[in-house]
């Protein structure tokens, strides 16, 4: 994939980016923790493919679906599991520390923007060290609705003073963050090759990078 700018693309005031597999390493340990507790649910475990697939939505909304009114107690399951192994397995994806720094140091507002939940999503940031480049962090529960809604997107915003728009990109790896980007009225970023043809087509973005050292050397150069 290429970056397909428009003709007159100007460098963003602020970058918001989703967490998991766009700024960190995390299909290990939540596929370890999803089937832990598919185990104690007595429920079919999954393939990786499978956790790469289905994992989209916040957990308030994808359990209900899959647990029924049991979906609380999945979700304590599911959540005492992932904190006791996540803080040893996390890894920050290449070139990312450094793609960070740099849009720091240049004044660009940066924050975080996921559907991991938000308690969860700080003790990362604080424990990978990167807490001090983001203005803010937003996980699932901390706006009044999740990603894809735009709620968690003008939430991150409000520190900055910056309103979205075109000059807030959202980079993500998956059609929810580039849903998100749309409803919200900024610019949506693929970042990897996360997305299906079917998502390609419903949520297209409107910049595409196959790696991060090429997202970075796009900003350096606008």
């Amino acid at each position: 994939m290429s970056p397909t700018p428009p003709d007159r693309a100007t460098r963003p005031r602020a970058i918001l980016f989703d967490w998991d597999n766009t700024l960190v390493e995390s299909w290990t340990t939540i596929h370890e923790a999803l089937n832990f507790l598919m185990a104690a649910m007595d429920k079919p475990l999954w393939t990786i493919e499978e956790t790469r697939q289905r994992v989209r939505l916040s957990l308030r909304e994808a359990f209900p679906a899959i647990f029924g009114e049991h979906w609380e107690q999945a979700r304590d399951i599911y959540l005492d599991r992932f904190r006791a192994i996540h803080l040893e397995k996390l890894t920050a994806l290449p070139d990312r520390t450094e793609l960070l720094e740099w849009l720091f140091a240049k004044g660009i507002f940066l924050a975080v923007v996921s559907n991991k939940t938000g308690s969860v999503l700080r003790r990362e940031t604080d424990h990978i060290g990167w807490s001090a480049l983001f203005g803010s962090v937003v996980g699932a529960g901390d706006a009044p609705l999740d990603k894809p809604d735009a709620a968690p997107v003008r939430l991150a915003l409000q520190p900055s003073g910056i309103d979205p728009g075109e000059t807030v990109w959202l980079v993500g790896d998956t059609g929810i963050d580039m849903a998100c980007a749309r409803n919200a009225g900024c610019v949506p970023v693929l970042l990897g090759g996360g997305m299906s043809a079917e998502e390609l087509g419903t949520c297209p973005p409107q910049f595409m990078f196959s790696d991060c050292l090429s997202l970075f050397r796009f900003v350096q150069g606008l």
